[in-house]
Parts: C-alpha cells; structure tokens; sequence
C-alpha cells in the first residue's frame, strides 16, 4: 500500500510541475484576471447614468449582489471542467498513442497512472483558482478605490451634483453592507468542495475516454459529447433560472451528481436549506465513487488497445466485464 501511495505520488507530483512550468499555464493565470476586471467595471462605465436612474433600494443591490456571485461561482465551475477535464483526456491520448503509457504501466497499475495524472491536474487547477482569488481581489480593491473617488469627483462636478452623489453614496453603502453580511467561510467551503468533487466527478470520464481515442479526431467529438452535453445543459439550466432558485428545475438539478456542481454553486450564494446541500453533497460523493469505479475499468483495458474505433457501448462492455 505504501509503495502504491508513493507512486501515485511521484505521477502527481511529475503532472503537476509539467503544466505548472507551461508558458500556457503562466499566461492565462495572469491575464484572464485583468481581462475579467476590465469587463466588470467596463460594463459599469457604460451603464446608464445614475443621476437620471431610479434610488436604489439596499435590497436590491443585496440580491443583485447575491445573483452575481451565484452566477460567477456556477459559470467558473463550469468552464474549469471544461478545461481541465479536456486537459486530463489530451494527456491520457497523448502518452497512449506516444506509446509512454505502456512503459509507464510496466512499472505501476493503471488505476494509479489514472488517479495520478486526475490529482495532478487538480492539483494545477486549485493552485490557478487560488491565484486567480489572489490577484483578482488585489486588483479589485485597488480599482475600486481608485474608480470610487473618480466617480464621486465626477458626480460632484455634474450638473446635479447633490442628486448624483447622494445617489452614488447609497450605492457604495449598500454594496458594502451586502459584502459585509456575506457568509465567506460558508460560501469558499461549498465552493472548494464542488469544484474538486465536480473535477473529479467529470475527470474520470474525460480520462476514460481520453484511454478509448486513438489519433481520429471524430472519435474524441463523439465519445466526448455524452460527457460535456450534462454540463453544456447545467450551465443553461441554472443561468436561465437562477432569478427563481427554489424552481423544481433548479432543486433537482442541484441534488443530481452530473449538474450539481454548477447549480447547486449558483444557488448557495442565494441561500438553500440544509437538508438540499446534505443530500446534493451526498449525491455528489456517491456519483463520484461510482464514475471512478467505471473509468478505472474502462481505463485499464482501453490505455492498451491500438487500431480498434471505440464506442460508449463498447467501453461500458469494458467496465461491467467479469
């Protein structure tokens, strides 16, 4: 058993520091947070001007707020199974139609190489996210500070000085105490918890099928499509319904292991009773052991087999094999 833990360690460990030393990786960790902040505040320079809009009301901004975050949460776990679970299956056929898989599984068992390279890419992915935070809420303080006293210059130089401020402090009042009630710990548990359950969940299946694909490009859009067609449906079932979140749709979705992850992140920041998140959380753990079972099966005969056109029928014969 020790010696099993410690080659699946060395494999997530090789993973790891592969894509973390990838000029891809570097990249995108430092530019998508610019990219994102920029369209943030871009959307908020070219809204409508506040002197000629409505009061707002704290509860309004509060649910906005509340509407946002599930929205933001929900749609950044939907793209990360997208690319990491993606990153896991191009790994597996690359080394298997490279031929590195053989010699790698001449020295460890397939589950292990599978679990290896899953954890070494989740492993990337937490450490982008965590970087992401980091750099996104620096910038964001910052900016905001700096766009906070630019707006209020502007709002006391205006022709309706007295309306545009006092409609400006109400604002940034309101925002802030609806940040100041926001349940942190809570709200980064869920999120750390469905995020890593969620890669998970989809990363056997990417890796099972990433084992099944030779070099035809058709047959990684065709085995891939069962698989990102749950998570294509997710995203558009909790964003076209996220203003009613205690919807059927959106109960049920939340509790199913295959959309889950998606819509049950967007409704928490909204708020959820208890006995949905134990029972989603459950369901999640459950859905996870038991797509792991499968892959893991479908994985240790497909990384070995060359020259034969797979298909979902044929590879759950793989799994379900005696």
């Amino acid at each position: 058993m020790a010696i099993s833990r410690y080659k699946t360690g060395l494999i997530i460990k090789r993973e790891y520091l592969s894509r973390i030393r990838n000029r891809t990786f570097l990249l995108s960790t430092f530019l998508l947070p610019i990219v994102y902040l920029l369209f943030i505040f871009g959307s908020a320079l070219f809204s409508p001007d506040s002197s000629t809009t409505p009061q707002p009301q704290q509860t309004d901004i509060g649910s906005g707020l509340n509407y946002f975050i599930g929205l933001a949460c929900g749609t950044l776990i939907c793209f990360t199974i997208f690319i990491f679970g993606a990153m896991v299956m191009r790994g597996v056929k690359e080394e298997k139609v490279n031929r590195i898989a053989e010699i790698i599984i001449s020295s460890v068992k397939p589950f292990e190489l599978m679990m290896g390279k899953i954890l070494g890419i989740a492993a990337v992915a937490l450490t982008q996210l965590l970087l992401w935070f980091i750099l996104i809420f620096f910038l964001a303080t910052a900016s905001s500070l700096f766009l906070s006293h630019d707006m209020l210059q502007q709002a006391q130089h205006s022709g309706q000085s007295a309306q545009a401020a006092d409609t400006l402090l109400v604002k940034l009042t309101a925002a802030k105490q609806s940040i100041a009630g926001i349940n942190y710990g809570e709200l980064i548990a869920c999120f750390i918890f469905y995020f890593i359950g969620g890669f998970l969940f989809y990363a056997s299946l990417f890796a099972a099928v990433g084992s099944a694909i030779n070099e035809d490009s058709q047959d990684t859009q065709s085995l891939t499509l069962p698989i990102t067609v749950p998570v294509f449906f997710s995203f558009i079932i909790m964003s076209s319904n996220l203003a009613t979140p205690d919807n059927t749709i959106m109960v049920w979705a939340s509790i199913i292991p295959f959309s889950s992850p998606v819509v049950m992140m967007a409704r928490i920041a909204v708020g959820v009773p208890l006995w949905q998140l134990l029972l989603s959380i459950a369901s999640l753990i459950t859905g996870f052991l038991l797509t792991t079972w499968i892959a893991a099966k479908i994985y240790r005969t497909g990384i070995l087999m060359y020259g034969k056109k797979s298909s979902w029928k044929e590879m759950l014969k793989w799994a379900f094999r005696k």
